[in-house]
């Protein structure tokens, strides 16, 4: 899979800009802590919450996509560090005040148990008042997996659970999709 996503990422900036949604209330919200983003890829989340004044750490499988990101990070002197890992391994949650997952889980027949154990890990390991933020496709029953591994010992507190519409566009092909998703955050 890396070798996949650092041929992807020959295309900077391959996703687009982050979601409305999720920068607003980025934005919004009081505590500018650290923040962690699993799975950030070329860092279009992670890039933008360092600007809004966020500490911020992001991991991912991609070589291509955490060096593109620490470059924008350096060049523009931002609170932003990225890692080439395995987000399954890492296990530090406890250091962090906001988790982001975006686009990372599928909950496909060979992905789902360990998705699963990842989401279950992410919310026992929260300290209190810290923040899951995940944005999934709302397709299938994904939003209900997601929902079933988050409350699986205890119901947690949604500050936000909004649906909103993603459109990708693949300058290279000129391929245009869009899908429906959904913005779940978790206070414990």
């Amino acid at each position: 899979m890396t070798a996949t996503y650092d041929k992807y990422y020959q295309t900077e900036n391959l996703f687009g800009e982050p979601y409305p949604e999720l920068v607003d209330f980025l934005a919004e919200y009081p505590k500018k802590g650290k923040l962690l983003d699993l799975g950030c890829g070329q860092g279009r989340d992670a890039i933008v919450s360092a600007r809004l004044g966020y500490e911020v750490l992001g991991i991912d499988n991609s070589k291509v996509g955490i060096d593109q990101m620490n470059q924008i990070g350096q060049t523009e002197n931002l609170s932003l560090i990225g890692q080439v890992g395995d987000i399954y391994a890492f296990d530090q949650f406890v250091e962090f005040d906001i988790i982001l997952l975006d686009s990372m889980l599928h909950f496909t027949k060979k992905d789902k148990e360990k998705e699963v154990g990842l989401i279950k890990r992410i919310v026992a390991d929260l300290k209190k008042g810290s923040l899951l933020i995940v944005c999934i496709q709302d397709i299938g029953n994904k939003v209900q997996v997601l929902n079933q591994s988050i409350d699986s010992e205890n119901t947690r507190i949604r500050l936000v659970e909004k649906n909103f519409k993603y459109t990708f566009e693949d300058s290279v092909s000129g391929q245009k999709s869009e899908t429906e998703y959904r913005m779940i955050v978790v206070e414990k």
